[in-house]
This record gives C-alpha cells, structure tokens and sequence, in this order.
C-alpha cells in the first residue's frame, strides 16, 4: 500500500484540508487504492477503513461528518458526526467546532472546501451539474456567514473533477446553463455535432467569485483523464466497468483543547 496522497490548495494554507485521491488505501479491483464511497460495491470493512486512513492523514484524531449527497443546494450545519445509516441528505456542511473534520465524496463533480480562520468557521461542498446551477456554493456561503464567516474573508479551493477536456455535453444541457445566464456561454466551448465541453471547475469558481469569496483557487485536476490518481464515474461508464471509486476531500478546525 502506497502512502494516502493529500493535495492542498494554497488559498487554504494554514487550514487543516487536503483534497484525496485512489493512492494509499487498501482496496483492489476497479476501486483500486483509497475508495471511500459508502454505496460503493466495495467491501464496507474496506471502504470503513479507507476512510479513518483519509481522515488520518488530514487531521488526526478528528471525526469525519458527512452526508447523503443528492445533488441538491442544502447544506447543513455540523455539530457532531452522523451514524453512516442516519446521514442527512444534502450536499454541503459547515461547522465552527474544533474536532470535526467535514468530508465530500466526488467522482468527477466539483468538491469545494472553504474558510474563514478568522472567524473560526468552515464549509465544504459537492458540486455537481445540478447542485451548482441550483446554488450549492451560494448556499454554502450563507451558512458560513450565519456562524460569523465574512465572505470578503473566505478563502475557497475547488478539487479534483472532471475538466472541459473530458466533460462532453449536448446542446439541452448547453441550454440550460444559457438559459439561466447567457454569460454561462463561457464556459462551453465547441465539440463535435450537437455537442459541447464544459468546464464545470470554471463555472464553480465563478459562482463563488460572484458570491464575494475573498479568494478562490482552481487546481485544475482532471479526474477523467488520470485513472492511475482519481477515480472517475464518466470514465468507469465508458469503459464499461461495473462499479466505480470515490475519492474524499475535508476540511476541518483543530481540536485546541489540551491533550
């Protein structure tokens, strides 16, 4: 087993975060390396122990709170960890409790990790197609200010997903995104008939810009296009397998309390 690969976003320096891919962990297979998706076909045993392994190399000793992610704009405030089976459907959090660590599972759509150290405050986000137009990240940053974040003074990252390169769309969705700003047009660029690329990442960060996030960092990593570092749902689709990994991204506050 390799080492559990943590990428870290500049803008979040300082932030206990990291974004995970499939390196380290200790499952085989189609879901070779770190897969932490609990509807996974992957062993849960597996998949359990995958997850302490993430949460271990970000920030030791924390409990992981996630959610039921469904593609949706809720987000919820995190006070303590939710049981695995009682997990509240959503697709953000937000906390300013030391001790949580706030985990996203992505398979090409956009994870989001926010903070405002100032004011002690934290939030992550799956965005996906349906999630960001329906404004997962605006309400991400209206949960974070209802703890005392500032938004001039959060500093957001977007992770590992799927890029304009590999994210072919046809011209209804295309539409769409038009239809609910003829800005969006930016965002796709010419495919082969009938069809466009859209850069989703792009798309995310500018919905944060227009929110008032002080700063916001794109890593630009393509999930589809690096099997060997991401796992990828459009990829596993098209290569006809029968399952698919996930990868974890987290943000959390240190636990100050003395040991």
């Amino acid at each position: 087993m390799s080492a559990v690969e943590v990428i870290r976003a500049a803008a979040l320096d300082g932030v206990p975060h990291g974004f995970l891919g499939r390196r380290g962990g200790l499952s085989h297979g189609i879901h070779a390396g770190l897969n932490v998706g609990l509807g996974s076909e992957d062993a849960p045993e597996t998949v359990a122990a995958n997850r302490a392994l993430a949460r271990d190399a970000v920030l030791p000793g924390a409990a992981l709170v996630a959610v039921h992610q469904v593609h949706s704009a809720d987000v919820v405030t995190a006070t303590a960890p939710f049981p695995d089976d009682a997990r509240p459907p959503a697709d953000a959090l937000v906390t300013d409790r030391p001790g949580l660590l706030l985990g996203i599972v992505t398979a090409d759509c956009v994870p989001v990790l926010a903070a405002d150290m100032a004011a002690g405050v934290v939030g992550a986000a799956h965005a996906g197609w349906k999630g960001a137009i329906g404004g997962v990240t605006d309400a991400l940053v209206a949960a974070m200010e209802r703890l005392g974040a500032r938004r001039d003074r959060i500093a957001a990252a977007t992770g590992p997903c799927i890029g304009r390169a590999s994210y072919e769309v046809d011209d209804a969705f295309a539409d769409r995104f038009a239809a609910d700003d003829p800005a969006n047009e930016r965002f796709f660029s010419a495919g082969r008939a009938g069809h466009h690329m859209f850069d989703i990442e792009a798309y995310v960060a500018a919905r944060l810009a227009a929110a008032g996030i002080g700063r916001v960092e794109t890593l630009g990593l393509d999930t589809y296009g690096d099997a060997a570092r991401f796992f990828s749902y459009r990829r596993a689709t098209h290569r006809g397998e029968p399952g698919y990994g996930r990868q974890l991204s987290l943000i959390g506050l240190p636990d100050q309390r003395p040991s």
